[in-house]
């Protein structure tokens, strides 16, 4: 037995199998996700399995298809986090590294403070460039304090599309961390005595 549809623009094949008796599997055939399932299996498991599938083929074309693609997107990436770097903190907060990922479902990106690594979301790669350029501005202010505090919002509202680019990134999904009302840009360069930067 089998059913097709078209959920998300892909073309999905599902296959009922009586002899599969465990495990779903899927893979791309001429384009068509062929998903085979095991008889029994309820129509919520198959539909998450999909939307997983379907999520890594988007990563997958959105970065590139071979390694050669996604370090070349790795290497751009990390030149514009430098560039923003100079024009927004005088280049004094250099990432270590910078790379697209394909396993942040619900953040745009992440920061170790520890190693200086950036990770940002591969959804982003697909978005307008001012929105990729608020993540990074945004990530790249955690090497300096490390929490989401007024001088931490303080240091990313130097970005002058940051309102704009986080209504961008509501209206795809991916909900950013909350702003205190406190954001002034006029006042950028006067920290709270109890807001301390770590470096």
């Amino acid at each position: 037995m089998s059913a097709s549809g078209r959920p998300g623009g892909v073309q999905v094949r599902i296959i009922v199998s009586e002899r599969r008796t465990r495990t779903i599997s899927g893979r791309f055939v001429a384009g068509t996700l062929e998903v085979r399932v095991p008889v029994g299996v309820p129509d919520e498991v198959v539909s998450r399995f999909v939307t997983r599938l379907r999520e890594k083929e988007e990563a997958r074309h959105a970065l590139g298809t071979g390694p050669v693609d996604r370090a070349a997107q790795d290497a751009s990436l990390h030149r514009r986090a430098l560039a923003l770097s100079r024009t927004y903190f005088g280049g004094l907060l250099i990432p270590a590294r910078v790379q697209y990922v394909t396993n942040q479902a619900t953040l745009h990106g992440s920061c170790s403070v520890r190693t200086g690594e950036i990770r940002v979301s591969h959804r982003l790669a697909l978005m307008p460039s001012w929105v990729r350029d608020y993540v990074l501005v945004h990530e790249i202010a955690h090497l300096q304090v490390p929490n989401h505090s007024r001088a931490f919002w303080r240091l990313v509202a130097r970005y002058p599309l940051m309102e704009r680019a986080r209504g961008f990134l509501m209206g795809a999904g991916l909900t950013p961390v909350e702003v205190p009302d406190v954001v002034d840009p006029e006042a950028v360069e006067a920290p709270d005595a109890d807001d301390s930067p770590v470096r």
